[in-house]
């Protein structure tokens, strides 16, 4: 006796298998058309890959390369280009030989420099002088008649007071004018390609020895001179009318000085009044050696270099004679393709 289903339990009724079902069983039952072991373990796989239809992009417009046509031309001025400046030297590139400074280009630098010196002392020396006169004219005026206080103050003030300042700013263009003597002596070797014709040492004895520098300036400056000039080195030097006047007012500029200075130790009354007239005329002397020394300088510094840009700025081109007619680019309308 078999036990049957508890009570209150009915059984499931299982559907018939439907015609889907019965195929698949039917195709699961055929035996496998090859091995197992030779089944392939990749099985292919599609991946969909999504591309724009034609034309759904534009074209890439394809450039023709344009003809040369010949420089471009512009309607009105362009706003690009060079900067304004004004012209210049080139500049040498730093650490290599064209960066050091020829003697030839520091000679209009320092002969600028040195004329106006010159001339500013002239002045002041010519300002001494009339301070000395001053007090000379009060002298005379003071043997007959009594002085104001206020008028000998202010005269013995301006007395010291000029010829101290002309005394001390004496040093300044003597050193500025042998500074340009020795770059220029320089410069004029590096044109003409041989050595001065002296060593430094004896330009300076015959320059700043007294009384030794009497008759060795002329020298000094004469071959200057010839150096300048281009001249054959085994021609004498033959100094200029220039060089000569500037020879006499350093002759006289000197003797009127140590006169001067050897006048002042007389004690008599009129020796007193003559020293202020020495040192009147001394200071004369000293404002004619200085308009002449920079009227010196300047000639031989634009023989040295004679392309100033002071000069080039004066320059103009008025008429140009033989030359071959430029030719002329056609003309080109403005709405034309370069």
């Amino acid at each position: 006796m078999q036990p049957g289903p508890p009570p209150g339990y009915w059984p499931r009724q299982t559907p018939p298998p439907t015609a889907q079902q019965l195929q698949g069983r039917t195709l699961a039952a055929q035996p496998e058309p090859y091995p197992y072991h030779r089944r392939p373990v990749h099985r292919p796989k599609l991946r969909w890959v999504a591309t724009p239809p034609p034309g759904a992009w534009p074209r890439r417009r394809v450039v023709v390369p344009e003809r040369y046509s010949g420089p471009p031309s512009y309607p009105v001025p362009p706003r690009w280009g060079f900067p304004s400046l004004v012209w210049r030297r080139p500049t040498s590139v730093p650490g290599t030989a064209s960066d050091e400074i020829r003697p030839i280009d520091r000679v209009p630098v320092l002969s600028r420099s040195l004329v106006a010196v010159l001339f500013a002392f002239a002045v002041l020396a010519v300002a001494a002088a009339g301070a000395e006169l001053w007090r000379y004219v009060l002298l005379v005026q003071g043997r007959d008649s009594a002085l104001s206080r206020s008028v000998v103050a202010f005269s013995d003030g301006f007395v010291v007071t000029a010829g101290l300042l002309a005394s001390i700013l004496a040093l300044l263009p003597a050193g500025l004018s042998l500074w340009w003597l020795l770059v220029a002596r320089q410069a004029a070797a590096d044109v003409s390609g041989e050595d001065p014709p002296r060593p430094v040492w004896q330009v300076l004895v015959g320059l700043l020895v007294p009384v030794a520098n009497l008759p060795l300036a002329l020298s000094v400056v004469g071959e200057l001179e010839h150096a300048v000039l281009s001249r054959p080195r085994d021609v004498r030097p033959k100094p200029s009318r220039q060089v000569l006047v500037w020879w006499g007012a350093w002759l006289l500029n000197w003797v009127l000085l140590g006169a001067s200075i050897g006048w002042r130790f007389r004690d008599d009354v009129q020796s007193m009044a003559d020293s202020v007239v020495l040192v009147a005329v001394t200071d004369l002397s000293a404002a004619a050696l200085a308009v002449v020394t920079a009227m010196v300088v300047r000639r031989f510094s634009a023989l040295l270099a004679p392309s100033d840009a002071r000069a080039v700025r004066e320059m103009r081109v008025v008429k140009v004679e033989g030359a071959p007619e430029p030719e002329l680019r056609p003309e080109r309308p403005a709405g034309a393709a370069r």
